[in-house]
């Protein structure tokens, strides 16, 4: 009997034993999961220029007309000791009468007992910057913001203009730029039609959470007229990177579509145009841009200036010559890009003028001509030749690249 009751009294002194532990580790663990969860939910410090700005009272603004870096730390009440020491240091770093108007620059104070600047910190760009520190010790140094960049794709359909389209879509307007310029040999941007549509997949690049640029697209579906157009960046023999369409021809031709940018077709080629000044019917063998005065126009290809000068009704007028067979006129300017003179040559994509109402004409418009032998054609029906297109030692690379993006795009 006793033997029984003692078996029994340690049967129970080791189940004390183990409900104490467990219920001991299992409080244990629910502080640590606790410390764990309240780590977790403390947010990272926000970074800005290499600082952590909660820490500071952030002051931002902009230089002003003028205004010098000496002039920006004495209204924060530095001594000319101090600011002559971080002339001193910024020497070897950077060049203070480099220091720009309208470009930002923010002040980081700390209050203890006094309030006291401890850094300076000027923008150069949106990426690049020079950080003064004041506090403890005097020190001069150049940064770099951390840009974080993102693929990210986009779709739409034309109801008006690119640019609208884009704007109205919630794509960055930006992206219309780059597209216009990729397809500035292939798609006429003034002859977009409704329900055309467009893909589209890009780089962007952003700064805390912010985006401030568009890096690059890297392929494009362009519907026209129920044709499409595509276009891929595509890097061959380590040069420089271009775009082609899927079939490996670049898209850069010898001339390009149109001299503008973002405008509209406001009267085509005809053998009987109704004369919006003289009231008659008669030829009209070219292309009127319809766009604000003193906007850009551009040369549509490589060619030599064979005149600037009034030209009658044509007002100020530019005549490009671009071989043996084709030359170029650009007519009712406001101006002539500086620097242009006859007799001079120009590249593709050079600015040699501005639209204007100059001549016989009822407001601010560009008439472009193109002559085939001396005789004008319809400039919306020119073919153009292409670029180089992918080299043969590339092209099995470059088909598994097309159909990679293929892929995505569709």
């Amino acid at each position: 009997m006793k033997k029984h009751v003692f078996i029994y009294f340690l049967i129970s002194v080791v189940a004390v034993m183990l409900a104490a532990y467990f219920a001991f580790f299992r409080g244990n663990s629910t502080e640590i999961e606790m410390e764990e969860l309240a780590l977790d939910s403390i947010p990272e410090p926000k970074i800005m220029f290499g600082l952590p700005i909660d820490s500071f009272e952030l002051i931002s603004s902009k230089v002003e007309k003028n205004q010098t870096f000496s002039d920006i730390l004495s209204q924060s009440n530095i001594s000319q000791g101090v600011i002559n020491q971080l002339v001193d240091s910024a020497q070897a770093v950077f060049n203070l009468r480099a220091i720009r108007e309208g470009q930002p620059y923010h002040l980081f104070f700390k209050t203890d007992s006094i309030r006291k600047l401890h850094y300076f910190v000027y923008q150069m760009d949106k990426i690049n910057y020079v950080r003064f520190s004041l506090q403890p010790i005097i020190k001069v140094e150049k940064g770099r913001r951390k840009v974080k960049t993102d693929t990210v794709s986009a779709e739409g359909v034309i109801t008006s203009s690119l640019w609208n389209t884009m704007k109205n879509s919630g794509i960055n307007p930006m992206v219309a730029l780059q597209m216009s310029d990729i397809y500035a040999w292939t798609i006429d941007f003034y002859g977009l039609q409704k329900n055309d549509r467009f893909k589209v997949i890009f780089t962007t690049q952003s700064i805390d959470s912010v985006v401030v640029g568009i890096e690059r697209i890297l392929s494009c579906q362009f519907n026209h007229s129920g044709k499409d157009f595509y276009a891929f960046y595509f890097v061959q023999d380590s040069l420089k990177g271009d775009y082609f369409d899927e079939k490996g021809e670049s898209l850069r031709r010898a001339y390009l579509k149109a001299p503008l940018k973002f405008s509209r077709i406001s009267s085509g080629f005809s053998n009987a145009r109704l004369h919006p000044v003289l009231k008659i019917r008669r030829p009209h063998h070219g292309v009127d841009y319809a766009a604000p005065k003193g906007t850009p126009v551009m040369t549509i290809g490589d060619g030599k200036v064979v005149s600037m000068s009034w030209d009658g009704g044509y007002g100020r007028r530019v005549v490009i010559r671009h071989n043996s067979n084709h030359k170029t006129g650009y007519a009712h300017l406001s101006g002539y890009a500086k620097g242009l003179k006859q007799g001079g040559f120009v590249k593709q994509g050079d600015i040699i003028g501005y639209v204007g109402s100059s001549g016989l004409s009822t407001g601010p418009h560009l008439d472009f001509r193109f002559y085939e032998n001396d005789k004008p054609v319809n400039p919306l029906t020119v073919e153009s030749p292409p670029a180089i297109p992918i080299h043969e030692n590339q092209k099995a690379i470059f088909q598994q690249f097309v159909d990679s993006w293929m892929k995505k795009l569709n």
